[in-house]
């Protein structure tokens, strides 16, 4: 049993993986669409050419890369990472979604266990702590670059 890539179309990957695993096929074991992986869904299966029977009667899937992969250099795309990794105190930040959409603020504190930052918003007449989500924010400066 190997970790095998399918190329597919772009922005078609969570389309695909659903279709491979629809098909119900025995041999094949799973299917996953990392985000961070354009135009590729890797499907664990006996072998490859299991699927590559199939992959004719899937659309946006273009073929198998040749080659197995193994489970440790996909581990990573397993685990979720924390939406504020990668921001830090003081950094430059927009509000991306909620009441103060598109307001620039700068980070002020940041809570790794409930995945918040708590921000202070630049134009506002009083300083006000406002706490969002960290998928709410997108980071304009850092400090630390």
């Amino acid at each position: 049993m190997g970790i095998y890539a399918v190329k597919t179309t772009a922005s078609q990957e969570q389309t695909v993986a659903d279709m491979i695993i629809n098909r119900e096929e025995p041999e094949i074991h799973a299917a996953l669409a990392p985000d961070s992986v354009t135009s590729y869904v890797m499907v664990e299966a006996e072998d490859s050419s299991v699927f590559e029977r199939i992959l004719d009667e899937i659309p946006h899937a273009n073929g198998v890369v040749p080659g197995q992969t193994s489970m440790a250099e996909i581990e990573h795309f397993l685990s979720p990472t924390p939406d504020v990794e990668g921001i830090a105190e003081g950094d430059i930040v927009e509000l991306i979604a909620g009441p103060f959409k598109g307001e620039k603020a700068q980070v002020q504190r940041i809570d790794e266990g409930k995945d918040q930052v708590t921000v202070e918003l630049y134009e506002a007449t009083v300083p006000i702590p406002v706490t969002v989500r960290g998928d709410q924010i997108r980071v304009l400066d850092s400090e630390e670059r």
